[in-house]
């Protein structure tokens, strides 16, 4: 008997010992904290990440550290070009007074296209009280680049996939940036359709990043703002809209975790993610420590989205990276820089066999 238990338990650590040593699944840590939600742990490991969280929150007050903030460079010009282009975002006010120099001045960030910048990127601290906080904005011109859902084998699953990770060579050629995506489907209270195979179904009402045969992408509720076309070649679910019409969306509340996941409690401060959509059609992420759902959609608002979702949260799965390459050379992790320095991952994460989706944006 006292042989038989280990040799029933080997299976288990095996599959477990599997899960925290592979490098696609993210750090040890975040690994078994996913093992054990797919083993019917998910209320233990909420609990946990809630108790884990609600003892370490942010510090109130205090400064950045040095640099954290980039002085405002000279103002990036475009008019030399006569390739169509989007009208560069104007500098963003603060939450925190009074303002760091460079606060909410936009850089360009990655490669150029057609000579122009089609990123920027620009830093804030959240709110008035997390001062000693930066998080990262991004803003990408949709008429220089194009987007591609690149879909993993743990999300969404269900392959083979002609576009997962790594980027190949040939795409790297063109890549300008890439980021992550939304929650693991368990927990993404929607759907996931990409490359003609739908692999969840599509939920009406919920916030959807979609994807079009040109390239084009926008976000928006699933069956209004938003639907199934013909020209529809990806389409990326999760939760409901965090913005709509230009503003955080009514009733919004920190601590509503049937509407807005169940992965954390909404109201606990965390490395959180979101991604929206400007009146223009350019896109807009935002990425950074010391969020809760609803500081989240204030910067997406501050930030010009008229239509925003979160997309995936906590230290380990928060990553948005440029590329910067000599002309013609592919990009890769050396040539790469992340939105913020402590971003895990880092650059070299869409170059290894990444098991989760995320979103490229190349040159058109």
């Amino acid at each position: 008997m006292t042989v038989l238990i280990p040799l029933v338990l080997l299976p288990v650590l095996w599959s477990f010992g599997s899960a925290v040593t592979n490098p696609s699944n993210g750090s040890p840590v975040a690994a078994a904290a996913e093992w054990v939600r797919d083993h019917g742990g998910s209320s233990l490991v909420r609990w946990s990440e809630n108790f884990w969280y609600s003892h370490h929150q942010p510090p109130k007050g205090g400064k950045p550290p040095a640099g954290a903030i980039p002085a405002p460079g000279a103002p990036t010009v475009t008019s030399i070009s006569s390739v169509h282009h989007l009208t560069p975002p104007l500098p963003l006010t603060p939450f925190a007074s009074p303002a760091i120099p460079g606060e909410g001045y936009w850089h360009p960030a990655g490669r150029l296209v057609h000579g122009l910048p089609a990123v920027y990127e620009t830093y804030m601290r959240p709110d008035p009280v997390h001062t000693s906080l930066v998080v990262g904005i991004a803003w990408m011109d949709t008429t220089l680049l194009k987007a591609t859902l690149y879909s993993g084998s743990y999300i969404p699953g269900g392959g083979p996939w002609h576009y997962t990770a790594p980027v190949s060579p040939t795409d790297a050629v063109n890549l300008v940036a890439a980021f992550n995506s939304g929650f693991r489907m368990q927990d993404a209270q929607g759907g996931y359709y990409a490359e003609g195979h739908m692999v969840y179904p599509l939920v009406n009402g919920a916030a959807s990043l979609v994807i079009y045969s040109n390239g084009n992408a926008t976000v928006g509720a699933w069956g209004s703002e938003v639907s199934m076309t013909s020209n529809v070649v990806a389409v990326r679910q999760n939760l409901q809209l965090l913005v709509d019409n230009g503003a955080p969306v009514p009733g919004l509340n920190a601590n509503d975790t049937t509407r807005w996941g169940l992965t954390l409690g909404n109201q606990v401060y965390v490395w959180r993610s979101g991604l929206g959509v400007t009146s223009s059609g350019a896109l807009v992420y935002v990425g950074g420590p010391g969020l809760n759902i609803t500081t989240l959609a204030n910067l997406l608002v501050r930030a010009g989205a008229v239509r925003a979702m979160e997309t995936d949260i906590n230290t380990d799965w928060v990553n948005f990276c440029t590329y910067d390459p000599a002309t013609g050379v592919p990009a890769s992790p050396a040539t790469g820089t992340p939105l913020l320095s402590s971003m895990t991952g880092g650059p070299a994460r869409y170059f290894t066999d990444w098991s989760r989706d995320f979103i490229t944006m190349s040159a058109r």
